[in-house]
């Protein structure tokens, strides 16, 4: 029996726990076992809800039953789902997280943490929502040596650019709608200001190149500059205009890292990727380019991830990865001069990055 515990029962963990009930025959045929909910953590109320039996408010609760074999983590943030994620790896218990933000700050004590303890510590969401690529790239791809990862990894960016070229929207406006939508935050700086991606991109060269890349070590650029003129500019001259990240690894070990606006040529695989879809091309030896598509965010893609990994847990452990801290000292911004840029603007082209 795999016994379930969602820490926040927001968006995503709403999500799991409706994808859990949704597919739980699905769930054991694919664990060999019951799969059940039996803990939903929060502080928050939520009167009439089909699961409100769940609910609990106490972590001990949690850490305390030795029946929990697998602990979501859905809070977000830094602060209170490190603690509590680092007091569920003590204990022993498996844990699941779609938090990129924890995962980037914390990852290398955590995973360290999780192999101590002989369990796993598990983040296929906290990149490309819904899309399969941490796990495909650890196995389907482990016998290449990556030396290149590009992609689109911002669903919120990637919808207001499209609307910017599409009808012709200000970047004001782009946002406006993607909020109404909810495919942005009130506050949207993180994913506006490049932080966002730039957190799912040293999370992606940290595990391709075998060495924690923090946050800090890149400057990220964000769309703000980005106007519908300039997206006409751009497919005047045969280009699209997205928000990239990449990462590349170069003949002398150095990780050469870039996120911010970028010309994507309109025939690149990239270029017509629109809407709130990712896509993540990652260069192996053997492979060569193999691309990454699908819905980078929202409710149930995100949950579908997060119970992907739930199935994982199920699995014999073998040896977790760990990630090596370094001084970070083999990453680099770009140098000046590195670029091929569209033609009367500073963007660079993606195919120079």
């Amino acid at each position: 029996m795999i016994n379930v515990a969602v820490l926040g029962y927001g968006t995503v963990g709403s999500g799991v726990v409706e994808l859990l009930f949704k597919n739980n025959r699905l769930f054991a045929s694919k664990t060999g076992q019951p799969v059940a909910v039996k803990y939903i953590l929060d502080i928050r109320s939520f009167p009439g809800d089909r699961y409100e039996s769940l609910l609990v408010r106490d972590i001990e609760t949690v850490l305390r039953d030795p029946e929990i074999n697998v602990v979501v983590e859905t809070i977000g943030g830094a602060g209170v789902a490190y603690e509590f994620t680092r007091r569920a790896l003590q204990a022993g218990k498996n844990v699941v997280t779609s938090n990129k933000e924890l995962v980037n700050e914390k990852g290398p004590e955590l995973l360290a943490l999780a192999r101590e303890n002989g369990v796993r510590y598990l983040f296929e969401a906290s990149v490309g929502g819904g899309i399969p690529v941490i796990l495909p790239m650890m196995s389907g791809l482990g016998a290449n040596e990556i030396h290149r990862i590009v992609g689109i990894l911002n669903g919120t960016t990637n919808y207001i650019l499209t609307k910017m070229k599409n009808d012709g929207m200000s970047f004001e406006d782009a946002l406006g709608r993607a909020q109404q939508f909810g495919y942005a935050e009130a506050n949207p700086s993180a994913d506006i200001d490049g932080l966002d991606t730039c957190r799912k991109l040293c999370i992606l060269a940290s595990l391709s190149f075998g060495k924690y890349v923090h946050a800090d070590r890149v400057r990220p650029e964000g769309i703000r500059g980005v106007t519908p003129e300039l997206m006409t500019l751009a497919e005047q001259q045969g280009y699209r205009i997205k928000l990239i990240g990449s990462a590349q690894r170069l003949p002398d070990g150095i990780v050469e890292m870039f996120v911010g606006p970028a010309a994507v040529p309109a025939s690149h695989p990239l270029a017509n990727i629109e809407d709130v879809f990712n896509g993540i091309l990652v260069s192996g030896d053997a492979t060569g380019d193999v691309l990454f598509y699908g819905k980078g965010a929202g409710k149930m893609p995100t949950a579908s991830a997060v119970c992907s990994d739930i199935i994982e847990c199920s699995k014999p452990l073998c040896e977790s990865i760990l990630w090596d801290v370094t001084d970070n000292d083999f990453v680099r911004s770009p140098a000046p001069g590195r670029f091929e840029y569209l033609e009367g603007t500073n963007i660079p082209i993606v195919m120079s990055i």
